[in-house]
């Protein structure tokens, strides 16, 4: 049985982790290196890096700091923020990232998850959708969920996973930051669109609530935080111990 993997999200802001709710009102939490390593050595399956500025500012991703991040891991490390071309995919996964999340470039050039699974692989292109409802619609936001594009969600990632990419990872805007449960709605509509990992973010507060999305949705395959793992509400040990206790496979 594959195990659920639990992926602690480094929001990167001026070379520091931060962290807000609903997208807006970032706090500063910690070095990105120091917690990086933190978690890869405390129980974390996998790492996220998002440079969430990068694409709003219109600028690279700040190398410098992910390559610092990336020699210090042991686990698989994620990179998005950005991410507008081949060229930005080489320069990231040369800096040590193992997948590159892409959002607001293949927005703008819908053709870019294509390439890029082509020249390096599906399991290396990551689609990071930022979905927010809007008129009862799941709506996709691009510029780290500043910006209405006024498409469907559903069907965009349908089409960036029958262009190539090898894993979504749903960020609920609506649910982001509150601490009141994931968005089992969205991500259950997500899961019977596509048939590739489909990884949940935004809204855990606590370890019932991985418990209860996993129960309830046992066809998503990771389930992504910052705020709970960063303030210490959830213990990643403690909460994969858990998880096994609810029958739900995960590494320990």
């Amino acid at each position: 049985m594959i195990t659920k993997r639990i992926i602690p999200c480094l929001d990167v802001k001026d070379g520091r982790v931060v962290k807000g709710v609903n997208f807006q009102g970032l706090q500063d939490v910690s070095s990105p290196v120091d917690l990086g390593k933190y978690y890869s050595d405390n129980g974390a399956d996998e790492l996220v890096f998002y440079d969430i500025t990068a694409s709003n500012e219109g600028r690279r991703l700040f190398a410098d700091i992910l390559t610092q991040v990336a020699s210090t891991i042991f686990i698989p490390l994620t990179v998005g923020g950005g991410i507008n071309s081949l060229d930005d995919f080489e320069r990231v996964l040369n800096c040590g990232a193992d997948k590159v999340s892409v959002n607001s470039g293949a927005i703008r050039n819908p053709d870019l998850v294509g390439a890029a699974a082509k020249k390096y692989g599906d399991q290396c292109v990551v689609l990071s959708a930022d979905i927010k409802r809007v008129n009862g619609e799941f709506r996709v936001f691009a510029k780290g969920g500043r910006e209405d594009t006024g498409m469907e969600a559903i069907s965009w990632i349908k089409r960036c996973v029958d262009n190539g990419a090898g894993e979504v990872v749903v960020n609920s805007i609506d649910t982001d930051g509150v601490k009141q449960g994931l968005d089992l709605e969205m991500l259950e509509a997500v899961c019977n669109a596509v048939q590739v990992p489909v990884i949940a973010s935004g809204g855990a507060g606590s370890a019932e609530d991985f418990v209860k999305l996993f129960s309830r949705l046992p066809q998503v395959d990771a389930g992504l935080a910052a705020s709970v793992f960063h303030f210490g509400q959830v213990n990643i040990t403690e909460l994969k111990k858990q998880l096994r206790q609810n029958n739900i496979p995960v590494r320990l």
